[in-house]
């Protein structure tokens, strides 16, 4: 039997869950705060959730700026990787940034990251260039990527 999947906006309750997500997928995960203010304080900030009868296993953040969107971070419980999950999840993100007048999306995404990097070039992203020492963990490079929607 298949479970239903269901894609909707993050609410205050969900955070714990997501805090477990982002931490089990990232060297330097966000804090449980940074969720909090992403939520209540950000007025450009949407966050989707995607969840079964289990519970929420993946989200992803987006940052709406007039007509750019700017994906702050998405994740997938390691159990739930290979399902094509993810993409379902970045489609949906897209979908709904286009909706709400995004022209374009923008990422950030490890030099090193090439299973992601192949996921975002399945979904239209192009290269756009190099941050340099982007992350503080072990100040590696990120490969920024941007897609017209």
């Amino acid at each position: 039997m298949t479970k239903q999947l269901t894609f909707r906006e993050m609410e205050e309750k969900d955070i714990d869950q997501i805090v477990f997500i982002e931490n089990e997928s990232f060297t330097s995960p966000w804090s449980r705060e940074s969720f909090v203010n992403e939520l209540t304080k950000n007025r450009f900030a949407l966050y989707t959730v995607l969840e079964d009868e289990d519970g929420v296993f993946g989200y992803c953040g987006v940052w709406i700026i007039v007509d750019e969107a700017h994906i702050t971070n998405i994740a997938v419980l390691p159990k739930y990787r290979g399902k094509k999950l993810g993409e379902a999840l970045l489609k949906k993100v897209m979908e709904i940034a286009k909706e709400k007048g995004a022209k374009t999306m923008t990422l950030e995404v490890r030099v090193s990251n090439y299973i992601a990097q192949s996921l975002y070039r399945k979904l239209g992203f192009q290269n756009g260039g190099i941050r340099k020492s982007y992350y503080t963990d072990n100040h590696e490079d990120a490969l920024v990527m941007w897609v017209n929607l």
